[in-house]
């Protein structure tokens, strides 16, 4: 029962020099409390009639609403914790709602049974909110303005590497006949002859 419980509110408290760890979770339609220095664990162990009382205080009509009206209360409100005969007291003191749990050590086989599957649900959240915030920081990177900008300059930009444009040849200049080679556009001089003796 205890390993398929749905793992709700989940927050640490103090009590002098001791911390605490206080959670909720709702097994088969059955909504409690319980508190833990991880070797102990208290529960509200609600009955459905102590559950419909509860609600009944509130001032909500359903389950759903209570659970999250216990939820705003444990972020905004100021939740106090005391030990007194074996027993955890859970007092949740709002502006417009108080509340006070009593809370009951259960047996030490039940107890082993509930840190063991509390562990691994909070391992399982643990990694389910590693792969949430790796698939954002993915989105994120993506969709960044300065990868998008990029992206479109690499597409916009020629390339320049003519190794990569096989397809292309270079383009051939032809020489104009008696053109120098040394100073293109200015024609050659003439070879110069020999005297020719015969003729003088």
């Amino acid at each position: 029962m205890t390993q398929n419980m749905g793992l709700g509110l989940v927050y640490t408290l103090e009590n002098g020099d001791q911390r605490f760890l206080c959670y909720s979770s709702i097994e088969e339609s059955n909504f409690n409390i319980f508190v833990t220095n991880t070797s102990e664990i208290w529960s509200t162990d609600f009955t459905e009639e102590k559950l419909e009382e509860q609600i009944h205080r509130s001032g909500v009509s359903s389950t759903e609403s209570y659970i999250e009206k216990i939820r705003e209360a444990f972020e905004c409100s100021v939740i106090s914790l005391e030990l007194q005969d074996g027993r955890v007291i859970l007092k949740i003191k709002d502006d417009s709602w108080n509340a006070t749990f009593d809370l009951y050590k259960l047996p030490v086989s039940e107890t082993r049974t509930r840190l063991q599957a509390l562990v691994f649900n909070l391992a399982d959240q643990v990694s389910d909110l590693k792969k949430r915030l790796k698939v954002a920081e993915c989105t994120a990177t993506s969709c960044s303005p300065e990868k998008n900008f990029m992206n479109s300059q690499r597409l916009l930009m020629p390339d320049l590497d003519f190794r990569k444009n096989k397809g292309t040849s270079a383009k051939i200049i032809k020489r104009v006949p008696g053109e120098s080679l040394i100073n293109p556009g200015f024609k050659s001089k003439k070879t110069a002859m020999g005297v020719d003796f015969e003729d003088s």
